[in-house]
């Protein structure tokens, strides 16, 4: 009999992710069969807690925390980080190792390790909303110590193992170097600011971050109630700053804030349609979800102008 094997992409990261250890089936309804199988695994955890002569945060004598002081060093190490392993396996297997070579050899990395991060962010989402945990956070690929792709028997790649994997290397998509580099430094500058206060963060800020994160993980309903909070703190923010660079920009957030409240109505609308059935709502169309970028970009851009401004910037 021919082996089965399974194609996969994995990623580690310096923190434990939150979900215990485990295999995971992703589906996309109910009576639908597996999209994914996601396989989590905490490397270094019981190193870091049992290593001679290091205290531990955590007792592991039923997860209580530890209560006796400990005299520390005047220089003291490090302490060991817990390297968290995600493996998103695509539950259909391949007959032959030619078909996964082929698939190896045509794999797009930005579209695969998008795909496979938002996989991973499903279930943490799903983590937080479960352990009522407002501190557990997703994950990005920049924030990934290692991604690698790859392929191996079906209980092999359960264990994060594998029979063949490259790693794959990772920047920012359309993004050039020069651009991060300034982002950066515009960046360090502001936060000293906000530190110093000689700058103070929007409320509209907080909001708009919260829905290009729902929005980039295909959370469209909670990216639309966001933005509409991002809109009404957003217009009342921009204006009180009397900023005549920004009249134009103010204008526009105006026009697009009747569209971005439609949205957030409907997306009420249909939560109520779907309480008390055990179906998921109805998705948004296209159309919706174009109104809903659209209007965050165009947000997200006088946000930046705003900070440029301050900056002596154009």
């Amino acid at each position: 009999m021919p082996q089965r094997l399974f194609v996969f992409v994995q990623l580690e990261f310096p923190w434990a992710l939150g979900p215990a250890d485990g295999r995971y089936l992703l589906r996309a309804g109910a009576d639908r069969g597996p999209e994914r199988v996601l396989v989590l695994g905490t490397l270094g955890a019981a190193r870091a807690a049992l290593a001679p002569g290091r205290p531990s945060a955590v007792g592991r004598l039923g997860g209580r925390v530890a209560s006796r002081r400990r005299t520390v060093p005047a220089q003291p190490e490090p302490a060991p980080v817990v390297t968290a392993r995600a493996t998103i396996i695509d539950p259909v297997s391949l007959s032959a190792e030619r078909q996964a070579q082929a698939w190896l050899a045509d794999l797009d990395p930005e579209r695969e390790v998008a795909a496979a991060v938002a996989v991973l962010n499903r279930a943490l989402h799903a983590q937080r909303i479960a352990a009522a945990d407002p501190y557990a956070r997703e994950v990005s690929p920049a924030q990934a110590l290692a991604i690698r792709a790859g392929w191996g028997q079906g209980e092999q790649v359960a264990e994060g193992h594998w029979l063949h994997a490259v790693e794959l290397p990772w920047a920012t998509p359309g993004i050039r170097r020069r651009t991060i580099r300034e982002a950066a430094l515009r960046s360090q500058e502001r936060l000293a600011k906000v530190l110093g206060a000689r700058d103070r963060p929007l409320l509209c800020e907080e909001l708009a971050l919260r829905a290009r994160l729902d929005l980039d993980q295909d959370r469209i309903a909670h990216a639309a109630l966001e933005l509409d909070h991002a809109y009404a703190a957003a217009l009342g923010e921009l204006r009180a700053e009397s900023r005549q660079d920004l009249a134009i920009r103010i204008a526009e957030l105006q026009k697009l804030r009747g569209e971005v409240a439609l949205k957030a109505q409907a997306a009420l609308a249909n939560a109520e349609a779907a309480e008390g059935t055990a179906s998921e709502p109805r998705g948004y169309d296209p159309e919706d979800e174009a109104v809903i970028r659209h209007a965050l970009e165009r947000l997200e851009s006088a946000l930046r102008a705003r900070a440029a401004g301050q900056s002596g910037r154009i």
